[in-house]
């Protein structure tokens, strides 16, 4: 099972349809469990604080954590998707954090087991969600010998 924990909802429609749609195009492939917790509003310290703990609410033991992280290493789609192979491998459940607007609380970062950037780019935190599933679900296409448009 794949579970993605994100800061914050989504309110625009067309970004829901797109999550819809990669939920929908993953269910063929595995268990996607998507949580998000709220985004917090104080002074940078409190917001990480009152995020993490949030999010830690949201994880067990048996979790594979991979944060995004912009200091993370960049990997390319069929590393991504071997990486999620092999952890799958060794692992019940990966989970994926995406953190809020002042990024991932430092306890957060410690627990992870892999920091992963998709660029050293800021994006919108709506719109990496999409960018996430996509790219997860182009790791299956991948991992499946399936064709996917380059």
């Amino acid at each position: 099972m794949i579970k993605i924990i994100t800061v914050g909802k989504i309110k625009e429609k067309y970004f829901k349809d797109a999550i819809d749609e990669y939920l929908k195009r993953l269910s063929k492939y595995t268990k996607i469990d998507l949580i998000e917790v709220p985004d917090e509003d104080y002074d940078i310290k409190k917001t990480l604080l009152k995020e993490k703990d949030s999010i830690t609410k949201h994880i067990s033991d048996k979790d594979y954590i991979i944060t995004l992280e912009i200091e993370g290493k960049e990997l390319n789609s069929v590393e991504l998707s071997n990486k999620i192979n092999d952890t799958m491998i060794n692992n019940s459940d990966i989970t994926f954090i995406i953190g809020g607007s002042y990024g991932l609380h430092e306890d957060i970062k410690k627990i992870s087991n892999y920091a992963l950037s998709f660029s050293k780019m800021t994006f919108p935190h709506q719109l990496f969600r999409i960018m996430l599933l996509e790219q997860i679900y182009r790791s299956f296409k991948i991992l499946n010998n399936e064709t996917y448009h380059k």
